[in-house]
């Protein structure tokens, strides 16, 4: 009896990368109904695929039972489900051991081409013409393509927002607003739009009093920084650590646009379709992170006649010498006038 097609799918980290794939498992599972799909992933990212046809998790508790040689247990609780193939999406140390131990007992495997080659030229332009190279929604398409599920992104369908809870029905309230998402944090210094320069996008986002504005963030210190930025506009609330992820999920599937940095948030509204506004610093779209299905018009980029070096690296974790302003560049009358443009 021939074994049904099962592929496991790997991608344990980061949040923006992880959001990224989202859209390609709903296009994989619409066009290959009869396909099993099981992620392999950590336990925090499990609300993520939710509403996935044939979609199941397996859970990757790499700080605990699977540490160091847990790992060997964690492939064994992978080999017992019976795949016919793995797509690693990840191509790390960890998920490069699993997927030698699935191939060791006959099951066939597809690792990403993560293009380092192509990012690295980009990287290295020092001001010359740049081009996009592929994105990583292609490159994570591709990987299935090589195990024969070739998928076409263009045939994605948004999933519907989530219903609202009690409790977010009465954060977004009554009144007929738009409701607008701003993510102003990033993981590097050189990818962040000034908080100073973000209160004046607010402030004249806020004088129109047609738009609930919602500030998305965490930890401590991102909160704490996101009180004062929210502080004496009654239409901007902070809902950093005051929701679960789920419910910041179902937040996010009902705003009408989303204006984040190069960052996590970023992604996650666009897995559900709702435009992206997205400033850029020291990284750059060509790169292949921009988020899914949003235009390029929707993409800010600082001046990189005045900053040439950019993109300074992939990340953005490379800030030299006289960049560290690089984002004052984007003037906030340009990104108000985008967001309502888009809206």
């Amino acid at each position: 009896m021939k074994t049904a097609p099962h592929i496991l799918v790997i991608r344990l980290s980061a949040m923006g990368d992880v959001a990224m794939l989202v859209p390609v498992l709903w296009v994989l599972a619409q066009t290959y109904p009869e396909l099993k799909i099981t992620v392999l992933t950590k336990p925090f990212f499990n609300p993520l695929f939710n509403g996935i046809p044939n979609i199941s998790i397996l859970t990757a508790e790499v700080y605990t039972r699977h540490k160091g040689f847990g790992i060997i247990s964690l492939a064994s609780e992978a080999a017992a489900l019976k795949l016919t193939a793995v797509a690693d999406v990840h191509n790390v140390l960890r998920s490069k051991i699993i997927r030698f131990l699935l191939w060791i007992r006959g099951v066939k495997i597809s690792p990403i081409d993560k293009g380092r080659g192509e990012k690295k030229l980009l990287t290295n332009a020092n001001g010359a013409e740049i081009k996009p190279i592929k994105s990583t929604h292609q490159r994570y398409a591709a990987v299935f393509g090589n195990l024969g599920y070739p998928i076409n992104l263009k045939e994605h369908i948004a999933p519907k927002p989530k219903q609202l809870s009690s409790k977010l029905q009465e954060l977004v309230g009554t009144k007929p607003r738009k409701l607008i998402g701003i993510a102003p944090f990033a993981a590097h210094e050189g990818k962040m739009y000034p908080l100073s320069f973000m209160k004046r996008v607010i402030e004249d986002l806020n004088k129109t009093n047609s738009y609930q504005i919602f500030l998305f963030g965490g930890g401590k210190k991102e909160i704490t920084k996101l009180n004062k930025l929210a502080f004496g506009f009654e239409t901007v609330s902070n809902i950093a650590g005051q929701l679960t992820f789920e419910e910041e999920l179902a937040l996010i599937s009902n705003l009408d646009i989303m204006l984040s940095m190069d960052s996590g948030n970023g992604h996650l509204a666009a897995m559900y379709g709702i435009p992206v506004i997205t400033l850029w610093g020291v990284t750059h779209p060509y790169t292949g992170f921009r988020p899914f299905n949003q235009p390029n018009e929707n993409q800010i980029i600082s001046n990189r006649d005045k900053y040439p070096l950019i993109p300074t690296s992939v990340y953005g974790n490379k800030l030299p010498k006289g960049y560290e302003k690089v984002m004052e560049s984007i003037p906030p009358e340009l990104v108000v006038e985008k967001v309502l443009k888009t809206l």
